[in-house]
């Protein structure tokens, strides 16, 4: 059986109680999102640790915040990436307004947006690959903005429509929603509606998010204009589509997290040029390859 350390459970705690900070719900609502009851949570506070929560829920809590006792530390990095999708967030949390972000897979979408939403205040981060089905989407969002997901389908949505228009400017991220099944997809237009001037609403994806959308629209399908016209009508992009612009746009975003993260500043060069490769010939490596490179030499150094 894994042993959970009181260094971690602290670690885990403190963490749990900053991100306290960016909620403006009750304590009780705080609790549900991240699957304690109140009193469980108010012990926690007082500085209890054992036997309050199990150690799985110890570690499920610690996942989400990117808690690690490991001694190697990933610094955010400012990139282009990751100032738009800041942008993005900051301009629909700040006027209850929607937008669709389109951009290549590992470009660092979601972790910027993962990031985000445990900084901000009242944003809340839901990944679509976990909950593609209607019931499943609405439950999983009840239960990261604090609402009871249990119950009747209808009721429960109800309930999240209604606590979303009694928080301050409350912010939804919906990563990966081209995964969403289409009666899932279609609550997207109903949700918006029931918090117009109240909410701010944000989708990630990517060529296959386009695709759907302008497919449904193109068929004719019932909410497809409707919702992306609550969208603004527009995409909007990440990386240029001229390949050597589009080139220079990911160098610039890795040099940008090398900088932060790989102090061998002789070695940067090299990394990026072979994270650039790819057995895709139409293709370019990604941020996540990029990872991976300084990990490794990261750990390859330590030996």
């Amino acid at each position: 059986m894994l042993d959970i350390t009181k260094e971690f459970k602290d670690k885990v705690i403190k963490a749990l109680l900053l991100q306290r900070k960016n909620f403006d719900g009750t304590d009780e609502k705080f609790a549900k999102q991240w699957g304690i009851n109140k009193a469980a949570f108010n012990r926690l506070k007082k500085g209890k640790r054992d036997k309050v929560i199990a150690d799985n829920k110890y570690l499920n809590i610690g996942r989400r915040l990117n808690v690690t006792l490991n001694e190697t530390k990933w610094n955010m990095a400012k990139t282009e990436i990751f100032t738009r999708v800041k942008e993005d967030i900051e301009f629909c949390q700040n006027n209850s307004k929607a937008k669709i972000l389109i951009g290549d897979v590992g470009l660092g979408k979601s972790y910027a947006a993962k990031h985000l939403s445990l900084k901000l205040k009242n944003c809340f981060y839901i990944d679509c690959k976990q909950a593609k089905s209607k019931q499943k989407f609405i439950r999983l969002l009840c239960k990261t903005v604090g609402v009871d997901d249990t119950g009747k389908y209808e009721d429960v949505k109800e309930n999240l429509k209604y606590y979303l228009k009694m928080l301050p400017k409350p912010m939804v991220i919906i990563d990966d929603s081209g995964y969403l099944k289409a009666p899932a997809f279609e609550e997207l237009l109903e949700l918006w509606d029931a918090t117009e001037n109240v909410c701010g609403w944000y989708q990630i994806g990517d060529d296959s998010l386009r695709q759907k959308i302008d497919r449904g629209i193109a068929a004719k399908k019932l909410g497809y204009n409707a919702m992306f016209s609550r969208y603004s009508k527009r995409y909007s992009e990440l990386a240029p589509t001229d390949r050597l612009e589009k080139r220079a746009y990911y160098e610039d975003a890795m040099q940008a997290i090398l900088d932060v993260n790989f102090a061998d500043k002789k070695q940067h060069a090299t990394i990026i040029r072979q994270c650039l490769v790819t057995d895709v010939s139409s293709g370019l490596g990604d941020l996540r390859r990029l990872n991976s490179l300084i990990l490794i030499k990261q750990k390859n150094a330590k030996k």
